[in-house]
């Protein structure tokens, strides 16, 4: 179901599964997607095991679109708000692409209710060639060139053989869908990348954690996913062979490495 709650900031739209009433998970979505459109294929098997809550971040989902800057601290705080209307005072994190930023940011801030952080195809700083993506993703989107911006995305968040894979055709009706389903605030999310740096909070971090790396990856690029494990201490790599849409090309997959992890935690 989908309801919205009120913050002292702005409304955030709210996802809630609650299926097996287990732990709590919070999920934290990627620039330009939502909780559907990112998680969506793995949420049935998530709540099978957990009390599942996420926030669509300005301008995606059922969120308006903010008025100033987005901050990580706010979207921290807006989803363990989430977590606080739901009654639930621990939980696992996971995080995917950007969203692996505000779980880092999450974990730093509120570390006695953190049990565990699930990190997938993201990174713990933005390196040079991505955030020179991130100017040109902001700018097109700035100026609502959708098809562009587009044309732009789909060779780097599809792996090589799934995209040579399509045909023709195929490619340019993702193209059109694509650009048709590129929220308000993308923008918004992807300026968040310009400057990222969260080595000095991940190092404090000391919850377990699982870094899925996505290794076709033409977005964020291997070696920063690999650099983020590097930087939390003790975390667990895994590799999984897919481009950045790790839920459209390897659904099942991502999905029981996650669950798996978070099946081995301790109770309670």
């Amino acid at each position: 179901m989908s309801i919205t709650v009120m913050s002292r900031t702005a409304p955030y739209a709210r996802t809630v599964r609650k299926e097996s009433g287990g732990p709590g998970l919070l999920l934290a979505h990627g620039g330009g997607g939502s909780v559907e459109s990112n998680f969506g294929a793995i949420l049935d098997e998530l709540a099978a095991t957990h009390s599942v809550v996420g926030v669509d971040y300005p301008g995606t989902g059922g969120t308006p679109k903010a008025e100033a800057p987005l901050e990580l601290d706010e979207l921290a705080d807006q989803l363990v708000a989430a977590a606080d209307a739901e009654g639930l005072e621990r939980f696992a994190v996971l995080g995917y692409s950007l969203g692996g930023n505000v779980a880092l940011r999450l974990a730093a801030r509120y570390p006695e209710r953190v049990t565990a952080l699930v990190l997938t195809a993201t990174f713990v700083r933005a390196g040079n060639r991505l955030k020179l993506v991130g100017d040109l993703w902001s700018g097109l989107a700035g100026r609502g060139e959708n098809e562009l911006l587009a044309r732009l995305l789909v060779p780097l968040a599809f792996s090589p053989a799934a995209l040579e894979g399509l045909t023709p055709e195929q490619v340019e009706q993702v193209v059109r869908e694509t650009a048709g389903s590129i929220p308000p605030g993308s923008g918004d999310h992807v300026d968040l990348i310009r400057g990222a740096d969260l080595r000095a909070e991940a190092a404090r971090i000391e919850v377990p954690a699982l870094v899925i790396a996505t290794t076709e990856d033409r977005l964020v690029p291997l070696a920063l996913q690999r650099e983020l494990a590097d930087a939390l201490p003790g975390a667990r790599l895994a590799e999984l062979p897919t481009g950045h849409l790790p839920f459209a090309e390897r659904p099942a997959e991502w999905a029981s490495l996650v669950t798996e992890f978070l099946s081995e935690l301790p109770a309670g």
